[in-house]
């Protein structure tokens, strides 16, 4: 079931209403059921995948808190990962590794490996399935005390906003919110649906806009060069950041509706100023999940430098592979490693510069160049990241510096890249907006507080010009089959 469809229209406000009608002590049970539906909807059998994990992880934690000894609790940890691991390989790279051992096989002239099977990706199963293990080693760190109520974990693991698509969670936060008492609240209700909207907004009326432009390119890049491409990679990183950060405000806002508070997970990453800033506000829930459980493990920045910069690159490489099972993933995410090396690598020399030349770092022209500089590496890695493999992708860096061509902007070729001018119009605009609001942001400006504080007649008339916006402007109708947010691939 997807957010945007028919469907979650009506399933939301049925659970959402059933939830505040019946007794307390019921409700996760019945936010258990819902959630199990909301994921059933695309594949009843794999629910029964996520209920192994959960009850694996389930085990180890109770199993954990039990133990006495440090290295039962280990063994513990290790059998839960190792279980969940194994799973998550099966169903994400086994595909990818039987192809690459067969690329080694073909070099020795050995016979080649045909499974007699066919595995599909189970939708979420990456965000679940990492929840899960950080509350394996929330328990072990004893951080949390382990949750003894079997179903109301399965809720933790499995809560419909956030299950397929995170944030990830953390058990610290969101277990405890299931034990609490929670009541209708309009003013809350009002924040989370706003924030539902804002949601919308940035998946049918941009994201959904902006992959016309880029499915049309980047499906057939071999066919276009220098402006083209690169228009279309800019519109990508758009595409990108409103699909999955509607997502993440969808999940949030549906949360907060029923009195859940979810994590962040995006804060204004395209005004980084540094790719490892633009780490700290792209994908938080990913990316202090690695940072928690991977990189400080390994040791992060406490064993020098060289150890730092392994550490930092190994996290980044797996961070590409966990998008996915293909190299072209692993080369986005090396790059992104790359990137902040040199960063580190290079930060006292261009103090010292900085210094030399006398520049005041501060000034608003040197932040918005730093501001410049890290979107133009970002979007150069999102060809990594968006390219069907990573041939394509080279193809596409070679195409884009082949020639670049300042005369699409006016002879008419940009209405023939999926949008006529209409939508293109409309797509301008809506990014315009989607500037406004996150500038808004970088500055702390509480948008929804605010909206909060004014007169009834001027919030209903905000509420229904963003409803308007999306009913009239949003990409979907009788023909329209409503696209997948990107990250369900993952």
């Amino acid at each position: 079931m997807l957010f945007n469809s028919l469907e979650f229209l009506i399933f939301f406000p049925v659970v959402t209403l059933l939830y505040f009608a019946i007794p307390h002590k019921v409700r996760y049970i019945w936010l258990l059921v819902a959630s199990y539906f909301f994921y059933m909807c695309w594949n009843p059998k794999y629910a029964l995948l996520m209920a192994f994990s959960t009850l694996s992880t389930y085990a180890a934690g109770v199993l954990i808190d039990k133990s006495s000894k440090t290295l039962h609790k280990k063994l513990w940890v290790a059998l839960s990962f190792t279980i969940n691991i194994a799973i998550l390989f099966f169903f994400k790279y086994f595909d990818f590794a039987i192809d690459n051992l067969n690329a080694v096989l073909s070099l020795g002239g050995f016979e080649l490996v045909n499974p007699a099977f066919d595995v599909i990706l189970p939708v979420g199963i990456s965000f679940y399935t990492f929840q899960a293990l950080g509350y394996t080693v929330d328990v072990y760190r004893k951080d949390i005390k382990a949750e003894k109520n079997v179903l109301r974990y399965a809720l933790f693991v499995s809560f419909f906003p956030q299950l397929v698509a995170g944030p990830i969670e953390r058990s610290g936060n969101l277990i405890k919110q299931l034990r609490e008492r929670h009541y209708f609240n309009t003013k809350r209700v009002a924040n989370g649906m706003m924030l539902m909207l804002w949601g919308f907004f940035e998946k049918l009326v941009i994201a959904d806009r902006a992959a016309y432009v880029v499915d049309t390119v980047y499906n057939n890049y071999t066919q276009h060069t220098g402006l083209t491409l690169a228009l279309a990679t800019v519109l990508f990183a758009f595409q990108i950041y409103c699909d999955f950060a509607s997502y993440s405000d969808i999940a949030r806002g549906a949360a907060q509706v029923m009195g859940f508070d979810l994590m962040k997970n995006f804060e204004t990453p395209y005004f980084a100023k540094s790719v490892s800033e633009f780490w700290r506000r792209w994908h938080i829930s990913l990316s202090t999940w690695f940072r928690d459980y991977l990189y400080i493990p390994l040791g992060g920045n406490r064993r020098g430098r060289a150890r730092k910069y392994f550490n930092l690159f190994v996290v980044f490489l797996l961070s590409g592979l966990w998008h996915g099972a293909s190299w072209n993933y692993v080369i986005w995410g090396a790059l992104n490693g790359f990137y902040q090396i040199v960063g580190d690598m290079t930060k006292g020399i261009r103090r010292k510069i900085s210094n030399k030349l006398q520049l005041d770092r501060e000034v608003f022209s040197n932040k918005l160049m730093k501001v410049i500089v890290t979107f133009v590496l970002i979007n150069f890695s999102w060809i990594f990241f968006r390219a069907e493999s990573f041939t394509a992708a080279m193809t596409i860096v070679k195409n884009m510096f082949s020639e670049f061509n300042l005369w699409i902007l006016t002879d008419g070729t940009l209405f023939t890249l999926g949008l006529d001018a209409k939508d293109m119009f409309v797509l301008l605009l809506s990014l315009a907006v989607l500037l406004i609001v996150s500038i808004m942001k970088y500055k702390g400006v509480m948008i929804r507080d605010t909206l909060a504080k004014q007169g009834i007649w001027f919030r209903y008339l905000v509420y229904l010009a963003g409803i308007f916006a999306v009913l009239i402007f949003g990409i979907y109708g009788p023909t329209y089959d409503a696209s997948q947010f990107i990250y369900f691939q993952f």
